[in-house]
């Protein structure tokens, strides 16, 4: 089967999962992208600019799969003497509905944050299929549309709702796990606390530095590796926190080289996440296949990450929990390092879900 993937925002782990899905499936797959810049200029004008490319390429597919970054109404009416007969599907990684807003964004102050909703409400209801990358992704963003749709002056189609779950599925994220393999290294020497996320707000920082600045206080031995993309508008807290922790940090910032990160990984033993936003947690899954421990809040998609078996250990409550739990894991850190935990994430390698993701493909 000849499928085309478009991706409008080609980058970071949007990038990294295209790619992916390329290199291990089974059909032949070509890539329409634009570079991963200006996010909202892309979903409200990449899909021209792809339009026109696919327009003037002779390579004809069977199958279109793109994420929530095009607008797939104005792909498939610019190309309909060619797509008129191609069934299309689309992948939300995120979506602009149930995503949280920063402060910060220009947009709220302007009114203007409900057009990109509307691009992937659209999107959705014109597809022939829905994937989401989590079961919570997909129930979060069914609620967040109902609402969305009752703020209309009239003719609010509250039946799209259903119409749009009906032919909406979870296909959960693939990764390229086995990259990480070639990189195992040990950690014999003080326990290692790991941050691998963005340096955004919906990432909590503020949480976690509270627990980790307690865990200090307690008298605790413990060294501290902050990864992650970090921006020109980060939150505040990163830079007081690199003053606060300054004799405790092995590393501070965004790694560039693959092999570098991957090398953090292994080495880290514990990742206490706070996140307030998260639709699936990909940075999580390359810690804990790295054997990392994770210590997770029970929201969000979290929970469904992990077996239910080992919620005990795994996820807390509230603050005073996750604070429990990281002073019990330094406590105990020869048992959580003989753990193999890394075999919660090994089902999420693209070995394994590009047959899936084939299959999910063929039967439709």
């Amino acid at each position: 089967m000849k499928l085309l993937l478009i991706e409008p925002y080609f980058t970071g782990s949007h990038k990294q999962w295209a790619e992916g899905y390329q290199r291990h499936s089974a059909h032949e797959i070509k890539i329409l992208s634009m570079k991963g810049q200006f996010w909202k200029w892309r979903m409200h004008g990449g899909a021209v600019t792809l339009a026109n490319q696919f327009l003037k390429s002779s390579w004809k597919p069977d199958y279109i799969l793109a994420t929530d970054m095009l607008d797939l109404t104005t792909f498939l009416s610019l190309t309909r003497k060619i797509s008129f007969n191609i069934p299309s599907s689309i992948y939300f990684h995120e979506n602009q509905l149930s995503y949280p807003w920063s402060p910060r964004d220009r947009d709220i102050k302007k009114n203007r944050d409900s057009h990109y909703g509307f691009i992937n409400y659209a999107s959705a209801l014109c597809a022939d299929k829905v994937f989401f990358n989590s079961k919570f992704h997909l129930t979060s963003y069914l609620k967040a549309l109902e609402k969305f749709l009752n703020t209309f002056p009239d003719q609010r189609e509250i039946s799209t709702v259903a119409t749009i779950k009906n032919k909406s599925e979870v296909l959960q994220l693939g990764l390229d796990l086995s990259f990480f393999d070639k990189y195992h290294i040990k950690n014999n020497e003080q326990p290692i606390i790991l941050w691998n996320h963005r340096w955004e707000y919906d990432k909590n920082p503020e949480t976690f530095f509270k627990i980790i600045k307690k865990i200090k206080n307690t008298g605790c031995d413990f060294k501290l590796v902050v990864l992650g993309e970090n921006f020109s508008q980060s939150p505040d807290i990163f830079n007081k926190a690199k003053k606060l922790f300054k004799e405790n940090i092995l590393h501070w910032g965004y790694v560039k080289n693959l092999n570098d990160y991957a090398m953090w990984l292994w080495k880290s033993d514990i990742i206490p996440v706070t996140s307030n936003q998260e639709f699936f947690g990909a940075s999580v899954m390359e810690a804990i296949y790295c054997n990392t421990w994770p210590i997770l809040p029970n929201r969000l998609t979290y929970p469904e990450l992990i077996p239910i078996s080992l919620h005990q250990k795994h996820i807390y409550q509230d603050d005073d929990d996750l604070f429990n739990k990281v002073k019990w894991s330094i406590h105990n850190i020869d048992i959580i390092r003989k753990s193999k935990i890394k075999k919660i994430a090994a089902k999420y390698n693209w070995d394994k879900m590009a047959k899936i993701y084939d299959s999910k493909i063929k039967g439709l």
